[in-house]
């Protein structure tokens, strides 16, 4: 409420949060219902289960390929209900609950120790220039593109690059946070050599028992599904028209998660099969936040409806992913052409 004070009158108006009153705004939200959640995880796991055993009956092949895709949506929503765990947001104090996400990231070639320390370093640097690579997608300024050398620009685009993350199953999972991490420090992240020995297993199962068949549409597909849509989402969340990025100078939380995060827009059933993962910018706010409330918390806030928002519409998709450099004369996200 403000004052106005030449007139003597007092203006209903409610005053703009900014800042750290919005992230004291949103703790009230950030409390769990131990029932909502274990739905959550038990129903959607039935369901996974139900879906990939529905893959691989001797049915006609539409039949199995109809539930293959089904498979993949229902992982990623598995997936982001594993992240919302191990950011303690869900059952927080539950080891049910904590042993049964680290056997599901191993299965989901998201290992804790490499996924935790990662997404958790992204939290803390998300739109910084410097040191904001790990767990997230590397940005270069437009003057360090310009002076870098053939090579490292390949690299660089190369991550970026629209069809590495079409094949994020391979580059980014696989790779990314399985292969690369072990190599790099195999006594932390064994439990990723763990998830790639069991990936590997479930493929020789599939193979000797069921067929190439079996593999293709109990395996395969559901992950590929699985984790381009995944890597696509973590990188227009960061990666769209109108983001910003700065150095350690004038950098906040609060503002990282309100200008360097999106509010991605989907219809009902991609909301659902993505545990509301398109509220990103309120997540970045307040990561304690269950994603189930996350919609609630938009509405009953209104400084977090004028986000930077983007969506899963074919024009938007290609907004997102013509950029590459952070321009700093302009401040803006620009493509190549023409540097």
């Amino acid at each position: 409420m403000s004052v106005d004070r030449g007139a003597g009158r007092v203006d209903a108006r409610p005053v703009q949060k900014t800042g750290t009153e919005l992230i004291l705004a949103t703790k009230p939200y950030a409390k769990d219902n131990a029932l909502h959640s274990w739905w959550a995880i038990i129903s959607t796991t039935l369901l996974l289960l139900a879906a990939l055993g529905g893959a691989l009956l001797n049915v006609h092949w539409p039949a199995r390929l109809a539930c293959s895709i089904l498979a993949g949506l229902l992982l990623l929503r598995l997936f982001v209900i594993y992240h919302d765990q191990q950011h303690h947001a869900i059952l927080p104090r539950s080891k049910l609950a904590e042993g049964f996400m680290r056997v599901f990231g191993i299965y989901a070639l998201s290992a804790s120790s490499v996924w935790r320390s990662s997404h958790n370093h992204h939290h803390q640097h998300n739109s910084k220039l410097r040191g904001a690579h790990i767990g997230s997608f590397p940005i270069m300024t437009k003057d360090q593109y310009r002076k870098s050398s053939r090579a490292k620009r390949f690299g660089y685009l190369f991550i970026r690059h629209p069809a590495t993350i079409l094949f994020g199953y391979f580059f980014m999972f696989l790779f990314g946070m399985c292969l690369n991490p072990f190599l790099n420090n195999p006594r932390k992240h064994y439990d990723c050599l763990i998830s790639l020995i069991v990936h590997a297993g479930i493929t020789v199962a599939l193979f000797y028992f069921g067929g190439w068949q079996a593999w293709l549409f109990a395996q395969a597909i559901p992950h590929f599904i699985t984790y381009a849509i995944g890597t696509y989402f973590f990188y227009a969340q960061h990666n769209f028209p109108g983001v910003s990025f700065t150095d350690k100078d004038g950098w906040t939380y609060e503002k990282a998660a309100l200008e360097s995060s999106s509010y991605m827009r989907m219809g009902p059933i991609m909301r659902w099969f993505s545990a509301n993962i398109g509220y990103h910018h309120i997540h970045h706010l307040n990561h304690k936040i269950p994603f189930y409330r996350l919609p609630e918390v938009l509405r009953e806030i209104p400084e977090l409806q004028a986000a930077k928002t983007t969506s899963l519409w074919p024009a938007d998709i290609f907004r997102c992913l013509r950029l590459k450099v952070w321009d700093v004369e302009t401040q803006r996200m620009v493509g190549v052409r023409g540097l």
